[in-house]
């Protein structure tokens, strides 16, 4: 997962973790500013409009989507390694960024008219339609079965950062690296298992 590295960044990286919070992506400037420490004038040095900053939330979010897609296209790792190594990285950036749908949900509903939105759903797609296959390699079945396995698979890696319900103690377990592997390698032997 990209790591944020100076102020600009920063205002993103707050601007993402409040649209997801908040389950929207109309975050008020002084919202931001506050939650990443500058004043407003940093927000606007940077960011010419709301709209800019949206773009470059977008791309930020795109960056972090390819670790994924590159993860799934590695040939030099096995099935289920590229399996356990996305899923970790979707959690990891999910944990991070509470409720990050947001961003995808948005991006579904501008991508013909927004070039990023448009790249979101697009690499979004492929990440599924890569997962879906890699899965059905590692826990064959009949369609019906593999739809419901991967269903199962993307619910148990989304579910946990999106839900505010979550008991403490399994947030620390999933927010810890190997915590975090072990039930992603538990979900796995469960899905090959039926």
């Amino acid at each position: 997962m990209r790591e944020m590295k100076n102020v600009e960044e920063r205002i993103l990286d707050r601007a993402l973790y409040l649209m997801g919070k908040n389950k929207r992506c109309d975050i008020s400037i002084r919202a931001i500013a506050k939650e990443a420490g500058v004043n407003v004038s940093a927000i606007n040095y940077y960011f010419r409009t709301k709209e800019e900053m949206l773009r470059l939330v977008k791309e930020f979010y795109i960056g972090n989507t390819q670790a994924v897609l590159d993860i799934l296209k590695d040939r030099t790792l096995e099935d289920e390694e590229r399996l356990l190594l996305a899923a970790n990285e979707i959690m990891e950036y999910a944990l991070r960024f509470p409720g990050n749908m947001v961003i995808h949900t948005h991006s579904l509903t501008a991508a013909a008219s927004d070039e990023a939105s448009a790249t979101i759903v697009s690499l979004s797609e492929e990440i599924g339609l890569l997962l879906q296959q890699a899965l059905g390699r590692i826990a064959p079945g009949d369609e019906m079965a593999l739809h419901f396995k991967y269903v199962i698979f993307t619910s148990s890696v989304n579910y946990p950062a999106e839900s505010e319900e979550m008991a403490p103690s399994i947030q620390d377990l999933l927010e810890d690296r190997e915590g975090r592997l072990k039930y992603l390698r538990l979900l796995l032997d469960s899905l090959k298992a039926v």
